[in-house]
């Protein structure tokens, strides 16, 4: 079972109720590793209406979304690390959809040329999608609003000091995404020549089972099913979309930084057999964020390392990313 949380109280002073929601936060990262919650900056963007504003993107012309296409995908382009991915068929990951940075929100000031993982996100032109740039720009600002409050109580739920991660997270490098899931051809028929619960299995699956590698996702879903997660028993159990609502779970790198404490869960998304939409957001430090061992009892001492050398070697591992390792090399001095 996905635990339900109204998050409001971390947004106000310390209270009874912001204790009781910290526990509420700590059961689930350190239990099953997922929860949804509600009383969220940004809700109201998540009605169907507001919605479909985020996802217009979806409806430009493909050769307007050629024009946002990744280096990996089209050589001529600049950006490497921002920007669209089309479907891939040949793939277990059945998507495309776009990766934004912080300059959607915050402009230019949040750009370095020198590194891919700052770069300036490639946007359409002024006019093709009336109102987009602004519904983007303020959902991430929400977004990382709502992904300091939970960095901030899952430090409380540890016994550090509420503002342990804040410095790591000054000047984050935060995705955000927008993915669409189109119907894949010969979805609902057997597949030929193979074993047939493990066709069915492999056929139905759009989103490969994974752990994300950062921190905490924070997850907007369209009201079409799909996303599932792993409970600790290894069964898979659905995580139920709902308006107004972020699912949210948490990556390898807090898993390992807290030695264990919080939980990163395994999960997967199987074809609905319908058009199904997401809106990620992956809460995350600077590139340049230090990431050293925490106070806690049991965490094993490690060598500090830099985010963004971690979280390149992780994330071009990803479809979506292969083949750009080399146009990035570690920042760490001494790498």
């Amino acid at each position: 079972m996905i635990p339900r949380i109204d998050i409001a109280p971390l947004f106000g002073p310390a209270s009874r109720q912001r204790d009781s929601v910290d526990r509420a936060i700590n059961d689930a990262a350190s239990g099953i590793g997922f929860m949804t919650v509600i009383g969220f900056p940004g809700a109201e963007s998540l009605v169907a209406a507001r919605r479909a504003r985020l996802l217009s993107i979806f409806s430009l012309p493909e050769e307007e979304k050629r024009k946002l296409w990744r280096w990996n995908f089209d050589n001529s382009k600049p950006n490497v690390y921002r920007g669209w991915y089309p479907v891939q068929e040949v793939t277990v990951s059945h998507k495309e959809g776009i990766d934004m940075g912080p300059d959607i929100a915050r402009g230019p000031s949040c750009i370095d040329s020198g590194d891919p993982l700052r770069e300036a996100t490639p946007l359409p032109q002024d006019g093709l999608v009336p109102g987009w740039r602004e519904a983007v720009a303020a959902y991430y600002l929400a977004m990382e609003e709502t992904g300091a409050a939970i960095m901030r109580s899952v430090a409380r739920g540890l016994g550090l000091e509420e503002t342990t991660f804040d410095p790591a997270f000054a000047n984050g490098i935060s995705t955000l995404r927008l993915t669409r899931y189109p119907p894949r051809a010969g979805e609902g028929e057997p597949s030929h020549g193979a074993d047939p619960a493990d066709a069915e299995e492999r056929r139905k699956l759009v989103g490969g089972a994974h752990v994300d590698s950062g921190f905490v996702t924070l997850l907007a879903q369209d009201g079409v099913e799909g996303l599932q997660a792993e409970d600790r028993s290894g069964r898979w159990i659905d995580v139920p979309p709902q308006d107004g609502t972020l699912a949210i779970n948490f990556g390898k790198l807090l898993e390992r930084w807290t030695g264990g404490r919080i939980r990163a869960t395994l999960h997967r998304v199987m074809a609905p057999g319908r058009e199904r939409f997401s809106i990620p957001f992956f809460y995350e430090p600077a590139a340049e964020a230090r990431i050293t061992p925490l106070p806690l009892a049991g965490v094993g001492a490690f060598e500090p390392f830099l985010y963004g050398d971690y979280l390149w070697d992780v994330a071009t591992n990803f479809v979506e990313l292969r083949g750009i390792r080399h146009l990035r090399q570690p920042r760490m001095q001494g790498a």
